[in-house]
């Protein structure tokens, strides 16, 4: 439970427990964190909810910035607002929010454009710190613990930046919508926004995680003929066709390369391919998997090793696309409002895209199960 630092207004730091991880791929560790004020345009938010998203998982593992530890990782989440810093009209004490890992601040060049979600100003964040003074706002005895994404929702506290939240209706279930602020937009967009997938075109997902299986429902929304789902783990195949899954292909089963089996179900290529794995290797056997002339790739996951793409040129040259997508393309402010009221409405799955459900204090098993494919997303409830 939090406790204030001192009574005073404006709002003071607060002490509250959070999940700590002090090194790559170890344990993390319940700590009392002191959590500072929030600065100007930035909004002090109580977790409520906060769900494993398979980057969490793989930058926690990651051995290749050591000295952005201990941190606090998380962000996907959804939270009320406990306090508001200088500047900041659009929230109030009270407000029902979900973070988001990357901002909109309506004025910079790619805000403006309508073209890119990639805001200059609060843009996906490396460093551990917050956007606006490259500062952390969490510490333990005086020391300065590293955020995760500017939003580090393993904590029953965090700061972030007012441009990197969203309103919510406080008649929205926060241990379901909290699946909007990552995985789910990302895969609904990838379908809608960055591929624009076409009424009876044929469709091929590598993985089917969170992510995959909202491009599988973003697909069978939009009225895909066939959405080929790839995965190694069997039992995918029928949560698959809960999605709109309509063939499922194991490589783990087959005497040949993915590609021809893909090209055999579609004719000569996919129109559209999606890669969810995280997996560079994967993005060219999507390429390969996707009709000359027209064909799709997008590339939608975060590889934990070889970060380098390679593919053949002549892939290319036959007229296949590869195509980056980051959050699906959605501009946080601007578009998620409406994916909530499409949830609100019954007019996309979230719920069963929830496998647990863990007291904060299960964090770490929530982690295995992740690292032991055996959840889609595990739902972190905080104390109340």
């Amino acid at each position: 439970m939090a406790t204030a630092a001192s009574s005073s207004s404006p709002p003071a730091a607060i002490t509250c427990r959070a999940a700590v991880a002090w090194g790559p791929g170890q344990a993390l560790v319940m700590e009392d964190v002191e959590v500072a004020p929030p600065g100007p345009m930035e909004i002090r938010v109580k977790v409520v909810s906060t769900s494993i998203c398979r980057s969490d998982v793989n930058q926690w593992q990651n051995t290749a910035q050591p000295d952005l530890f201990p941190r606090i990782f998380g962000h996907e989440a959804s939270g009320v607002v406990e306090s508001v810093g200088e500047g900041v009209t659009e929230f109030q004490v009270g407000d029902h929010t979900l973070t988001v890992f990357i901002g909109e601040c309506m004025s910079c060049k790619h805000c403006v454009s309508g073209k890119s979600n990639m805001c200059q100003k609060l843009g996906l964040e490396r460093k551990g710190v917050m956007h606006s003074d490259q500062k952390t706002r969490f510490s333990i005895g005086g020391k300065p613990v590293y955020h995760y994404c500017a939003v580090s929702s393993f904590s029953e506290y965090t700061v972030v930046h007012s441009g990197c939240a969203v309103k919510v209706s406080p008649t929205m279930p926060m241990d379901r919508i909290c699946l909007l602020s990552c995985g789910v937009s990302a895969g609904l967009g990838a379908a809608w926004n960055v591929a624009d997938i076409s009424k009876g075109s044929s469709v091929v997902i590598f993985g089917l995680g969170t992510v995959g299986l909202s491009v599988a429902q973003g697909a069978k929304l939009r009225g895909a003929s066939k959405i080929i789902g790839v995965d190694t783990n069997p039992d995918k195949q029928e949560k698959g066709k809960a999605f709109g899954v309509t063939d499922f292909i194991n490589p783990g089963e087959l005497d040949e390369p993915v590609q021809q089996v893909v090209k055999r179900l579609t004719d000569g290529g996919a129109d559209y391919s999606f890669e969810c794995v995280g997996d560079t290797g994967v993005v060219s056997t999507a390429l390969q998997s996707c009709s000359d002339g027209w064909g799709l790739t997008v590339t939608l996951g975060v590889p934990k090793a070889k970060p380098e793409v390679s593919a053949h040129y002549g892939l290319l040259l036959s007229g296949r696309t590869l195509k980056g997508s980051l959050f699906g393309g959605w501009r946080p402010k601007s578009d998620i409002p409406s994916l909530v009221e499409k949830y609100a409405n019954k007019e996309i799955q979230v719920d069963d895209l929830v496998t647990h459900d863990m007291p904060f204090s299960d964090i770490n098993k929530a982690l295995e199960l992740m690292l032991e494919n055996r959840c889609l997303r595990c739902v972190i409830h905080m104390p109340k």
